[in-house]
């Protein structure tokens, strides 16, 4: 897609309008499947259609930590749960609130293993009581370019990996996705390897800000943003905070993820946000905030670590630019 630039510099088309290589260069493939009917979801009728909260609105009762939360005004629920990345269940922005309501996120159980003393699986009461839960207002940044802010709820996934004691082979951690396509109708395209696999470094997995995450709004999570467990990782963008995580293992090796598998020179392993380094596509260098659609309105500047400055010291040494 050609891509045109006004005399600032800035692009003029929203970097969320254009289509990522993975999906355009699977298209004829994804369009073939839908005429051949092997993608239900595409021909559910407009009934099926969910923009709510998938679980009923189920309360979360939190408190507020005022160490995590930003100033900004948060994203409305609306466009929060409307606009979403979760291929699983199609690649438009709006399909995960169409069709995620396929999702069943109880029972769920996630299974914690590798290299750990004490390896369990948790169901989610388990996950819930594991410690006490906070409210965090975090922003989120999209690798297309454009950001929200949300009130999360969870706690630092630091508590859960102390309590399965990893051991000195442990140097990253690997998040596993549900993959089922009785309830992700988005799996039977090629756009991604499956099931969505992403992946930290220990120490990056450790940081306070990582947050294993479990509702948002004051309410559970819905199931287009990731119920019933996720994780949210501030200053990195948002494709690396996995989803309906169902498998958490500690590994010796650098994990091999979605995005980094479909197109590394595009999308590399720590994905940082970083003003400059440019997507071989469009430029980093500025944002669209959700809520913020005004023709007139400026784009922001996109902040270097998304604003969370205080992570610079888990890089101390790295060329972010090499290590994008």
């Amino acid at each position: 897609m050609l891509i045109k630039r006004n005399p600032n510099g800035i692009d003029l088309p929203f970097p969320s309008e254009i289509t990522p290589r993975a999906v355009f260069e699977s298209r004829r493939s994804f369009i073939r499947q839908v005429a051949l009917g092997s993608i239900a979801a595409a021909a559910a009728p407009e009934m099926l259609v969910r923009e709510a909260f998938a679980q009923n609105g189920q309360k979360l009762p939190a408190k507020p930590n005022p160490a995590f939360i930003v100033m900004d005004k948060p994203t409305s629920v609306k466009d929060a749960t409307t606009y979403n990345n979760f291929y699983e269940f199609g690649t438009e922005k709006t399909d995960p609130a169409r069709y995620a309501g396929t999702l069943q996120p109880r029972p769920w159980t996630v299974a914690i293993e590798g290299e750990v003393k004490k390896p369990m699986t948790l169901d989610l009461d388990a996950l819930l009581k594991l410690a006490p839960l906070e409210e965090r207002i975090y922003r989120l940044r999209c690798v297309e370019g454009w950001s929200m802010v949300i009130p999360w709820i969870g706690y630092s996934l630091a508590e859960l990996i102390r309590k399965v004691e990893p051991t000195g082979n442990a140097k990253f951690v690997e998040f596993v996705s549900l993959a089922d396509k009785k309830q992700m109708p988005g799996l039977r395209s090629p756009v991604l390897e499956w099931p969505y696999v992403e992946g930290l470094r220990i120490d990056e997995a450790n940081h306070p800000l990582t947050l294993l995450t479990l509702g948002m709004y004051g309410e559970v999570l819905p199931n287009q943003n990731g119920a019933p467990v996720r994780i949210v990782v501030p200053w990195k963008y948002g494709f690396k905070s996995a989803k309906s995580i169902v498998k958490i293992r500690f590994v010796k090796e650098q994990p091999r993820t979605a995005w980094n598998i479909s197109a590394p020179q595009e999308y590399g392993f720590y994905s940082n946000v970083n003003p400059e380094v440019d997507h071989p596509r469009w430029s980093q260098a500025t944002e669209r905030r959700i809520g913020e659609d005004s023709f007139f309105t400026r784009k922001r500047k996109t902040m270097m670590f998304n604003g969370y400055s205080d992570v610079a010291s888990l890089y101390g040494g790295m060329d972010l630019k090499k290590f994008f």
